[in-house]
């Protein structure tokens, strides 16, 4: 079903995708789950609370610039069909309508660590590695 709706361009229902994601959270005995580019809209969101009755500790953020996004997208050189201007705009545009509330609304509970994605790399990389270092093992500095 979920291989049929993908090839056909179809949105699977909220539902389906989050309970192969409760099924493998449970089945990976672990109790933390960093879960990518989801809930991508306000449904998913509310869906997923009310299946799994799981609300995160927080939520990643990271906040990039739209033309920083973009000269990266273009730089990568994977070969996509969707990386060329139109369709990044497109996804960015969407971004804004749909998932860009949902990072507000846990912004409104205080749940959103946000990152300036806009820096180099490795400077990101230590700031969320900072995010993710159990409060008993981090330094003051």
């Amino acid at each position: 079903m979920i291989q049929n709706m993908i090839k056909e361009g179809k949105i699977v229902p909220s539902e389906v995708t989050i309970k192969l994601l409760q099924k493998a959270m449970q089945d990976s005995g672990n109790d933390k789950f960093l879960i990518d580019g989801f809930p991508r809209n306000e449904e998913n969101r509310a869906a997923f609370e009310a299946v799994t009755k799981i609300e995160p500790a927080f939520v990643l953020f990271f906040d990039c610039p739209e033309e920083e996004m973009e000269r990266r997208i273009l730089s990568r050189n994977q070969g996509r069909e969707d990386d060329n201007i139109e369709t990044i705009r497109k996804r960015f545009k969407v971004f804004l309508e749909s998932s860009l509330p949902v990072v507000e609304y846990y912004d409104s509970k205080g749940k959103v660590q946000k990152v300036d994605a806009a820096k180099p790399i490795d400077e990101v990389f230590e700031v969320v590695k900072a995010i993710f270092t159990p409060k008993d093992e981090k330094v003051a500095v």
